[in-house]
């Protein structure tokens, strides 16, 4: 349904079940999992959808060892527990991460570690080998049914040096382990949502659209591309803005009814770095390190460039947030500490990004000491208005079992039955995932007509979702995108079935142009060429739109026009994906 349809359709029946509000993953995934059950849920962002904190991610899907000396031990398994579901319903995106741990000390953090754990103590600590151990031997311990991964191994200094020489001479010893990494959250997002709106129930999503107390009462839902406004009448509404749940509270209740604060978020910002030295230093490990001051940082390849982060400050606006320039010197004297060789130059980094966790308010005045754990509230408004279940908390691995949460309190609420599981659905491009990509490559490539190498790029992107993209490439001649693998029919496709709306919907989420530092200056006008195509928009718009785009880029991620029109060349007009005649 486009986006008139939906607008139409809530014009003649405003009445849903439910309305969730918030599309970031949490939001997205107990809107898939009511769908499911056959309610009809209306689920609406202010923005686009995963534009907030679940784009701001460190793509790790992992158990949380740090969590251990919380005492969140159940946070801990319920993690890896759907940190595997994950490895085996979007394989596509999510995969093993061998991830080592340098060690600097002994039996440092030992006894610090206890009295944390005890609640007595805020202070962060480094941790020796010891302490390490004894946290690796839990993770392998709670995995120990499934073993999907090897279990931790030691090495001591000579080795480690030897398969690390980069890393700090000053390390006693290292610890490998395995958890697992995201490659595109976003589009995982996306095809969640798309799995929802697959179902008989009816169910709908806008994005750029906000729920908004009417006067006198009620509720209305606010079009912001279009302008429009109408009458919506939901029988409960979820609460999931993440760092934004307070603030969202503040419009759905009545001034005198608003809640007390329910978040005390935290920013986490993070580095793309393009250095081919650190990247080969890794060796294809992530390198999971404490800084001098005992702080968690952590380094991984990322999609031919390096992942560096992250911080942990508090926030009380998550709108403002972007990594500032003292938080990026931070990152880079970690860096410098843990891989003391290698030397960074600021046209390296050729991305950041920084997100909100939302966490659980809280005054404790080491931000490391928050739990990261989830649960939701229902919040009771006065007769008349629909009750407000706020889901709290939560991090990206667990959102599939944090929406089941959510979405069984409100069945419950409803008095409805849950008819569908969702712990072992795959998800988009995971499902009949075969075990030869490239037979399964070759022979898309056969019955599309397009090349083997351009079927197995898709493969890449999409998983087995790339054979709908590849059918419509194929059905018409195609020309490449500047200085990219993209190509133009790919585009239109993402474009005409995957709410765009903006230009960076499209460069910072629907693809990892942008992220990857790929994207160029020539790019960039060429896609906007394309979209302002398939939206008819005049020429005002289509520069209002430029300008816009380039001004999120700049302060938000670091990138601003001279950094794209660096990386251009020039461009080419045929692509080696068009269709093979007959």
């Amino acid at each position: 349904m486009k986006r008139e349809e939906i607008l139409d359709g809530l014009r003649q029946s405003p009445k849903v079940d439910v309305c969730v509000i918030g599309g970031g993953i949490n939001g997205i995934s107990v809107f898939r999992e009511l769908a499911l059950q056959g309610l009809k849920v209306l689920l609406v962002e202010k923005h686009d959808y995963c534009s907030g904190a679940s784009s701001a991610l460190s793509r790790m899907v992992h158990g949380g060892l740090r969590y251990l000396e919380n005492g969140e031990f159940k946070l801990v398994q319920e993690s890896l527990v759907e940190r595997d579901r994950l490895l085996r319903n979007a394989p596509h995106y999510i995969a093993p991460l061998p991830t080592t741990v340098p060690v600097f000390d002994i039996f440092s953090g030992l006894g610090n570690g206890i009295v944390r754990f005890l609640g007595l103590s805020r202070r962060p600590s480094r941790r020796g080998a010891v302490a390490v151990k004894a946290g690796l031997s839990i993770y392998d311990f709670l995995t120990r049914k499934r073993a999907l991964m090897p279990r931790h191994q030691f090495r001591g200094r000579r080795t480690t040096l030897s398969k690390w020489p980069a890393l700090n001479p000053d390390i006693k010893s290292s610890a490998t382990y395995f958890d697992a990494w995201v490659s595109h959250p976003e589009r995982l997002g996306i095809e969640l949502l798309q799995d929802g709106l697959a179902t008989e129930s009816g169910s709908v999503a806008l994005n750029y659209a906000e729920l908004q107390r009417a006067e006198g009462g009620g509720y209305r839902l606010a079009d912001r591309i279009g302008g429009a406004s109408l009458a919506l009448e939901p029988a409960l509404i979820v609460n999931a803005t993440g760092g934004w749940i307070d603030i969202a509270n503040q419009t759905l209740f009545s001034p005198d009814a608003r809640p007390a604060a329910l978040i005390g978020g935290t920013k986490g910002s993070h580095l793309i770095i393009d250095n081919a030295d650190l990247r080969d230093a890794l060796a294809g490990h992530m390198i999971y390190y404490e800084n001098e001051d005992g702080r968690i940082c952590i380094l991984f390849p990322y999609l031919g460039k390096v992942l560096v982060g992250s911080t942990d400050i508090r926030v009380d606006d998550p709108a403002t947030v972007r990594c500032e320039a003292d938080e990026r010197d931070y990152i880079l004297q970690s860096l410098a500490f843990v891989l003391p060789g290698i030397v960074i130059r600021r046209e390296q980094i050729v991305f950041q990004f920084s997100g909100v966790r939302p966490l659980p308010a809280s005054t404790d005045s080491f931000t490391g000491r928050i739990p990261r754990d989830h649960f939701c509230t229902v919040l009771e408004q006065p007769e008349g208005d629909p009750p407000v279940l706020c889901m709290i908390g939560g991090k990206w691995t667990t959102f599939r079992s944090f929406g089941e949460l959510a979405a069984d309190m409100t069945l419950e609420r409803l008095g409805r039955k849950r008819r569908i599981e969702t712990s072992e659905r795959p998800i988009g491009g995971g499902r009949q995932y075969p075990s030869d990509k490239t037979r399964w490559s070759v022979t898309l490539a056969q019955r599309t007509g397009i090349s083997s190498e351009r079927a197995a790029e898709l493969f890449d992107r999409y998983g087995t979702e790339a054979e709908e993209i590849a059918v419509f490439i194929a059905a018409g001649p195609d020309v490449v995108m500047p200085k990219s693998g993209y190509s133009q029919r790919e585009l239109q496709f993402l474009i005409r079935n995957e709410a765009v709306e903006h230009l960076d919907d499209l460069l910072l989420r629907r693809t990892t142009l942008s992220v990857s530092g790929e994207l160029s200056l020539d790019m960039m006008d060429a896609v906007l060429d394309l979209l302002a195509q398939e939206k008819r928009w005049t020429v005002e718009q289509r520069a209002s739109e430029r300008d816009r785009f380039l001004t999120l880029l700049s302060e938000r991620h670091g990138v601003d026009e001279d950094m794209l029109s660096a990386r251009n060349e020039p461009r080419s007009t045929k692509c080696d994906t068009t269709a093979k005649s007959g």
